[in-house]
């Protein structure tokens, strides 16, 4: 949805964002399912924004601005992710009702930043160049997935029978994964991922999340747009 010189946008929260970035998806898909309306300004990082800069001079997304009077931001998608849920979690993602099971998921979600990350990142590289490493990369990135196909052997999500942080903040990832040898994923021996992968990339709230927008232009008197439910 866009709007355009609506007094009441004006107390949002800007999020500076880019589309395909697996980081601002997860971000955004947080949002989406705290129901928290941002100010969302989809960006090229070569091409940043001062307004962006001036807010966080990393210059890199996403970037939630909280204020537009006082220099408060979140700069990593994980934090994003935590604050929007903190405040509104109607599908208890959080599920706040166990106390072990936000650090297991936060545990979960390390490994996979700090350590499948590196892994899908050289297979990526590897497919891209043609490398004779390719199998090798794309086996390391497996001692992951079959923990993940493990899991989902158990139960239809990450955790538990239900969705939780892990299962959102895990998923742009695996999207990649999926994407760098498509015909052998396919017929991979992970049935339970894929199932679980598409139940999320064939939904609306996915639609929604990776909706195109016109990039922001800080010298244009650009509309509004509004992401989240205002």
């Amino acid at each position: 949805m866009s709007l355009k010189n609506i007094p009441e946008t004006n107390t949002l929260p800007i999020l500076y964002s880019l589309r395909n970035c697996p980081y601002a998806m997860r971000a955004r898909i947080a949002i989406f399912y705290a129901k928290q309306p941002v100010i969302l300004r989809d960006v090229v990082l070569t091409n940043k924004p001062k307004a962006m800069l001036t807010a966080s001079p990393k210059g890199t997304v996403p970037l939630l601005v909280l204020s537009a009077t006082t220099p408060n931001v979140i700069g990593e998608s994980l934090d994003i992710m935590l604050w929007v849920l903190d405040k509104n979690d109607p599908e208890n993602l959080l599920q706040k009702n166990d106390v072990k099971a936000l650090p297991d998921m936060l545990t979960l979600i390390s490994t996979f930043d700090n350590e499948f990350k590196s892994c899908l990142n050289a297979y990526k590289c590897a497919k891209r160049y043609h490398e004779t490493s390719l199998i090798d990369c794309r086996q390391a990135c497996e001692v992951y997935i079959q923990d993940l196909e493990n899991r989902l052997t158990q139960h239809d999500y990450l955790l538990s029978s239900k969705p939780s942080l892990v299962d959102i903040a895990i998923l742009p990832f695996i999207r990649q994964f999926a994407r760098v040898e498509r015909q052998w994923y396919l017929q991979s021996p992970y049935p339970k991922l894929r199932a679980w992968l598409n139940h999320y990339l064939q939904s609306s709230m996915f639609t929604k999340v990776m909706a195109k927008f016109p990039l922001w232009n800080e010298s244009e008197n650009c509309e509004a747009v509004i992401f989240g439910k205002l």
